[in-house]
Formats: C-alpha cells, sequence, structure tokens
C-alpha cells in the first residue's frame, strides 16, 4: 500500500525463467498484489513465479497486449495498477516513482521514460528508439499531448484505466494507452527511469522480423485511431 493506495503489478511474461525471478524478488514492499501474467511460456516461468511469491494466470493467445488484459482480469481490489516487463530490464525498485504521483493525487498515469533516463549500452537498439521517436512526434501532432517514450514501465490509476477500454492484444499496447490517455484528457507524467540490457533474447525487438511487425503495428494503430479522431471530430 502507498499513502493507501493499494498498489499491484501486472507482468507480461513469455519464457522468463532465468529473469521473473529476479523481477519480483525487486518489487519494492508496498506492493499488494503481483500478477504474472504467462503469454504460454515452454520454460518454467510459471513455476518460477509462484516460487518466487506471485500470482500466475495463463493466455495463450499469444501477444503483449493479450497478457496485459488477461492480468488485469484477474486484480483484486487495486486502486494502481503497475505494468513492468518480464525480462529484468526494467528495474522495479524504481517503481516509488511511478506510483507516488498517483498515489498523492497528482497524475492518472505515470509512464517510465527510458529516453529520458540513463539506459545502458545495448538496452535500447537504433530502431527502437527511432520507432520511439516517430510515434511520439506523430501522437504529438495528432493529439497534442508530448511523450518521450512508449516504455513499458508504467503506472495508472485503477478508475482511468477502465475508462481507456483498452482493447489492443498485440505490440500496440502501450501507444494506445498513451493515445487514448491524450484523447480522454488524463493527468499524464513522465518520469525517467533506467534500462538495462534484458536476460535472454527479447521477441520483439531482438529479430529483424520482430521489429519491423512491432513497428507496423503501432503505425497502423496510430493511423486508424486518427482517422476515428477525425470522424469524431466531423
Amino acid at each position: 500500500m502507498r499513502n493507501t493506495k493499494n498498489v499491484a503489478v501486472v507482468v507480461p511474461a513469455l519464457d522468463e525463467e532465468k529473469a521473473i525471478g529476479h523481477v519480483i524478488a525487486d518489487i519494492p514492499d508496498f506492493v499488494d498484489d503481483i500478477v504474472v501474467a504467462d503469454n504460454g511460456s515452454v520454460d518454467e516461468t510459471a513455476t518460477v513465479a509462484r516460487a518466487a511469491g506471485a500470482r500466475v494466470v495463463t493466455e495463450r493467445d499469444r501477444g503483449y497486449g493479450a497478457a496485459c488484459l488477461a492480468g488485469i482480469a484477474a486484480l483484486n481490489d487495486a486502486d494502481i495498477v503497475v505494468f513492468l516487463d518480464g525480462d529484468y530490464s526494467d528495474d522495479p525498485a524504481e517503481m516509488a516513482m511511478l506510483v507516488d504521483p498517483i498515489a498523492n493525487g497528482d497524475a492518472d498515469l505515470v509512464i517510465g521514460s527510458r529516453t529520458q533516463g540513463a539506459y545502458l549500452p545495448g538496452a535500447l537498439a537504433p530502431h527502437q528508439r527511432f520507432g520511439n521517436w516517430l510515434a511520439c512526434r506523430l501522437i504529438m501532432s495528432i493529439w497534442g499531448v508530448r511523450y518521450t517514450d512508449l516504455g513499458p514501465f508504467r503506472a495508472i490509476d485503477r478508475h482511468a484505466l477502465a475508462r481507456l477500454a483498452m482493447s489492443e492484444r498485440t505490440f500496440g499496447w502501450t501507444v494506445e494507452m498513451q493515445i487514448k490517455a491524450a484523447r480522454e484528457g488524463l493527468r499524464i507524467v513522465e518520469v525517467p527511469v533506467s534500462y538495462r540490457p534484458r536476460i535472454g533474447q527479447s521477441k520483439i525487438s531482438g529479430t529483424l522480423r520482430g521489429s519491423f511487425n512491432a513497428g507496423k503495428t503501432i503505425l497502423g494503430l496510430i493511423a486508424r485511431a486518427a482517422l476515428q479522431t477525425q470522424r469524431a471530430g466531423s
């Protein structure tokens, strides 16, 4: 609990048996509930996560957003929801920086910005930095909200999350949240966070095909959302 607010963490994970124990061990003690959304792992991710003290739900429909949605559906009475990757690239020890602005009533959504923080060599590939920059520039030009990153480490008020009616089941989860937050007029804050090379190989940015598909999905989602906004305003 943080400032009387119950805090839950959702960790989408796919074949992260070497990393997930470290992630859970470093989550601060003020967190009330940890849910690992296992996205159909074929290794011991679920077993390691349970042994480390997390609850585990399974979502076999592959997709980052699908795993996040399964984690949300499994939550108990949380006031603040934190999303954190299961590969140990984010630093769970920095979670208070994301949670406190919401717990103190100053923000609805807090995004950990890797580009504003200190990322280690090899943690963010050049195509990731370019993709982030492009997506953020497009969001700024269409919806007028300035972002510096689409980073996965973020916290959001539970009621604000419900207002967003998240539905994206693939790579576009983070950008969908940021577009909808801009359209809904949420109080959005970015805080600099550290970022390190993940344990193991990324299923998205670690391959050329994965990076291409992620980029295509994100740009397509922005285009569809922009069209919806244009129609709503016409």
